[in-house]
């Protein structure tokens, strides 16, 4: 499988740009998954509900099943938040994986920067991001400055750098 981070500060549109990447990707025939970062606690069960009282009753993973499709919770308890190569590990075969998030690690980065949010490049001081997206001129550079509206050129740089992992 091959691997890229679309990285970015919050409010930078990171989700749109990875929605709107998976929704091109796979319009050119490629299988995609995607892994999203989150820095908050979320909880997509809701109490009461079945799944949620075996969960509170102890069990370490609970898969809630439709005909539609299965989710597997995993509860870590007091262990600690499994890194990337892990939940990567976890993935059935695709031909790419787009994670949102995971700024911490060595994979090739698309970069998300919006000039109305007044955040700071991460580009300038992260080797791994080999592109921005972005909205606005950017001057200073070497890497090359897609317009986050332009997704062919965006996929076309997730498609050149995104990296084959071992699983």
């Amino acid at each position: 499988m091959r691997v890229i981070s679309v990285v970015g500060w919050k409010n930078n549109g990171k989700t749109t740009l990875v929605v709107r990447l998976v929704e091109h990707l796979t319009r050119l025939g490629l299988r995609v998954s995607t892994i999203k970062h989150a820095h908050h606690s979320i909880d997509l069960d809701r109490p009461g509900k079945d799944s949620w009282r075996h969960r509170e009753a102890g069990a370490e993973e609970v898969v809630l099943a439709t005909s539609r499709r299965w989710i597997l919770m995993h509860e870590l308890r007091d262990a600690p938040e499994p890194a990337l190569a892990e939940l990567l590990a976890k993935l059935a075969p695709v031909d790419i994986v787009v994670v949102e998030g995971f700024k911490g690690t060595s994979l090739p980065k698309i970069e998300v920067h919006r000039g109305a949010c007044g955040t700071d490049l991460i580009a300038r001081a992260d080797p791994d991001v080999v592109a921005v997206a972005t909205d606005v001129e950017l001057v200073g550079l070497t890497l090359p400055v897609i317009h986050l509206d332009d997704i062919p050129a965006v996929t076309a740089a997730v498609l050149e750098h995104a990296r084959e992992i071992v699983r």
